[in-house]
């Protein structure tokens, strides 16, 4: 029985420990080439073991990381990191947090935009006069 523990798929391993929101995108990403090992594109279906080294290119940002323990379900994210060692040089990181601030995704934020009614018929009272 702890044989079968020690199985772990890539896809959930990456849903596990958060790379991505879902295991389907996980999973996703495996097919499009997008997560690699040793600089070979890996199936959704491969064994995870310790000490791999991953790079893999999310949406958000690319990652590398290597494996330190298996992780067999999702778990909040400040116990999910001690599952990985994230090895992505600094330049990288820095670069997808810059270009996520300006990325404009054309959804509104919250409270900004369209006046409320209130905020409408107080406008039209001050215009009135």
């Amino acid at each position: 029985m702890k044989e079968a523990k020690e199985k772990l798929r890539v896809d959930k391993y990456l849903w596990s420990i958060r790379i991505f929101k879902t295991r389907a995108q996980a999973s996703e990403a495996c097919e499009k080439s997008r997560v690699k090992l040793n600089d070979t594109a890996v199936k959704a279906s491969k064994n995870v073991t310790a000490g791999d080294i991953y790079i893999i290119k999310a949406e958000e940002r690319k990652w590398v990381i290597q494996v330190v323990d298996l992780l067999h379900h999702r778990v909040q994210y400040s116990e999910a990191i001690k599952y990985y060692i994230d090895l992505t040089p600094q330049e990288e990181k820095d670069t997808t947090q810059v270009q996520a601030s300006s990325f404009h995704t054309g959804k509104r934020l919250s409270k900004i935009g369209r006046p409320t009614k209130k905020q409408r018929r107080d406008w039209e009272q001050v215009t009135d006069d």
